[in-house]
């Protein structure tokens, strides 16, 4: 799940679908920021990245917000941006085809590379790799939506990676921050797919896990909104400036499934605030990771920890973003359900079976004999 299917447009062009985002310092190359942006769900060994899409990565500085704010983060105005297109893919004389790649710098620099070349392409202080690759995200999908559809924790340990040994296409960047995030210390990071041409339709937008398919899919919750996809909607907006028009809806969508979440355990540990909203709702719907890329790579427990020393108004300690090794949903589920206040919710799943390593591209290859998907996908 994670950002797998993300609503009926996703299903709809399983293409421009953003499945997961990364975001951490890079554990070989200091003062480097990795961004990983996988899409396509049960990609096949062999597919290929569209043509029409841009694939982007948006970052911008963030500070700890002044006071009690409930966002926690202020969002500068400067961005940085990098931009990946690619050529339509040209057959092999080995059965195989081969696809161009160029992403563009903040600086407005291009920087050309070959999708399935581990070496990626590097310039001007960017390394870009591109290609199928081992889905890395950790989690027992069918015991989250039966925790939903029955209202009882349904995590069983040991468990098991839905389909595990699926493929993804991924995207990695590797960026030189002084050279080209102006020496921002916290940056917000937010990935989107988009129409490639003169009009421009952000399709995907995904900043933290799990924000659409579990926090806003469920309608059941709801007395508001009841019968009213929102994901659609809601992967249209701009993460770090939402438009006003819809916001009321996701609003009553978050206070509603967030407090299904909090009730599991039997205990309210995130008791309203005075004017009726869940106390999460409002740092959630500031959807993009937040990674310090002063601080050194950490395999795991950064996941989420930026958000909650800041929210308890201490210096954080680790470098936050989501590493691929993390289990970052553990660390969601706990947050949610006990506000990290009592033991571990587990999923019974603690690591991928083909685990990222430490080493440019660091995703795993690709499955040569992945699981189909379901029939009703």
């Amino acid at each position: 799940m994670s950002d797998h299917i993300s609503g009926p447009r996703a299903l709809a062009e399983p293409i421009a679908d953003i499945t997961d985002v990364y975001a951490f310092p890079s554990p070989e190359s200091s003062g480097h920021l990795v961004l990983v942006m996988d899409t396509l769900p049960f990609a096949h060994p062999s597919a290929r990245f569209s043509d029409g899409l841009t694939y982007r990565f948006r970052l911008r500085p963030v500070t700890a917000a002044a006071g009690d704010a409930p966002g926690l983060f202020g969002i500068g105005a400067q961005e940085f941006a990098f931009d990946c297109v690619f050529s339509a893919p040209v057959a092999g004389s080995g059965g195989g085809s081969g696809q161009d790649g160029a992403c563009t710098t903040p600086a407005g620099k291009t920087v050309p590379f070959q999708v399935d070349d581990e070496r990626g392409g590097s310039a001007d202080g960017v390394r870009v790799f591109a290609g199928p690759r081992w889905d890395p995200f950790i989690l027992d999908a069918p015991a989250a939506l039966k925790t939903i559809a029955t209202g009882k924790l349904a995590f069983t340990d040991p468990s098991a990676i839905f389909l595990d040994g699926k493929n993804v296409l991924s995207l990695v960047v590797e960026v030189d921050c002084a050279r080209l995030l102006d020496g921002a210390e916290l940056v917000g990071v937010v990935a989107e797919t988009l129409t490639r041409g003169p009009i421009r339709v952000r399709l995907e937008r995904v900043g933290r896990p799990e924000v659409k398919n579990l926090l806003l899919a469920p309608k059941q919750f709801d007395t508001v909104n009841r019968d009213l996809e929102i994901r659609d909607l809601y992967n249209s907006e701009d993460a770090f400036r939402l438009a006003a028009a819809y916001q009321g809806a996701y609003r009553a969508r978050l206070n509603a499934n967030l407090a299904f979440w909090d009730l599991l355990d039997g205990t309210q540990d995130w008791p309203a605030v005075e004017s009726g909203a869940h106390p999460l709702t409002e740092l959630l719907l500031a959807d993009f990771l937040v990674v310090d890329a002063t601080k050194p790579y950490a395999e795991r427990g950064s996941f989420l920890e930026i958000e909650v020393a800041t929210r308890g108004a201490y210096r954080h300690r680790t470098c936050g973003g989501r590493a691929l090794n993390d289990d970052a949903m553990d660390t969601l589920f706990t947050l949610l359900i006990n506000a990290g206040k009592g033991p571990t919710i587990r999923d019974g799943v603690d690591q991928a079976t083909m685990p990222a390593s430490r080493t440019f591209p660091y995703l795993a290859p690709p499955n040569p004999d992945p699981p189909q998907p379901p029939e009703h996908l």
